[in-house]
């Protein structure tokens, strides 16, 4: 599955780290994936993204890193724009081949997207290419807050009319002076698809807690064994 968001920094990386342990629950096996990363630090191996490095220690799986984060850049800044300051090419068949070896290696892969969804990948390509590359169903993470409602009916239009499998949200509490629920009903009210989670907010990460908030209703209605690597 494909984590996209309305926007960066509204919690992609805590629903991904929340959907990986939710499946390692259920005795699945989960790889996780975190294609393209900018703000990144230099560690002993190189480059290295804080959120691909909890996404591979969630998983348990010896992978190495430069699989599960193949393009990782220091500026915190859009990566097509970081990439070409640095007169790199983020090549698209690289992500693919990572992706697919992954597949391999668990039962379900969890893919983190970056930024918003018609955030570029290069000069020709966008997310939307990775994804339908991918040919992986996508859940939308909305940072509920100020403006949400329209952010998120946007986000899914787009998705959808990209041709791609949007199949459910999440609803994730970033401001905890928001009073959320009206504007959750709204966004429940014109979306198509199900609300699988309602994140509540949160300072410091608390992965069993955040997983314990995914309810297995909506997933059996989803009929989430699309996500499993059959």
């Amino acid at each position: 599955m494909f984590i996209t968001g309305t926007d960066t920094e509204i919690g992609k990386t805590w629903c991904t780290l929340a959907l990986i342990q939710y499946f390692k629950n259920r005795n699945l096996s989960v790889a996780g994936m975190k294609p393209i990363a900018s703000g990144c630090y230099y560690g002993n191996n190189g480059l290295r993204n804080s959120d691909a490095e909890q996404i591979l220690a969630l998983t348990g799986l010896d992978i190495p890193y430069d699989v599960v984060n193949p393009y990782s850049f220091e500026p915190p800044i859009a990566p097509h724009i970081a990439a070409e300051q640095i007169g790199q090419h983020i090549d698209l068949d690289k992500i693919i081949t990572n992706y697919k070896k992954l597949q391999t290696q668990a039962d379900i892969v969890i893919v983190e997207g970056f930024g918003g969804w018609r955030l570029p990948i290069n000069s020709n390509l966008s997310i939307k290419d990775m994804v339908l590359a991918m040919e992986i169903p996508v859940i939308l993470v909305v940072g509920i807050r100020l403006g949400c409602i329209n952010h998120a009916l946007l986000t899914a239009e787009a998705i959808m009319q990209d041709g791609c499998n949007l199949v459910g949200w999440i609803a994730n509490l970033v401001d905890d002076s928001f009073v959320a629920q009206q504007s959750i009903d709204t966004i429940s009210k014109y979306l198509s698809i199900p609300m699988l989670a309602q994140i509540p907010y949160l300072k410091t990460l608390d992965i069993s807690l955040l997983a314990n908030q995914i309810p297995d209703e909506p997933m059996i209605k989803n009929n989430f064994n699309m996500f499993r690597n059959l």
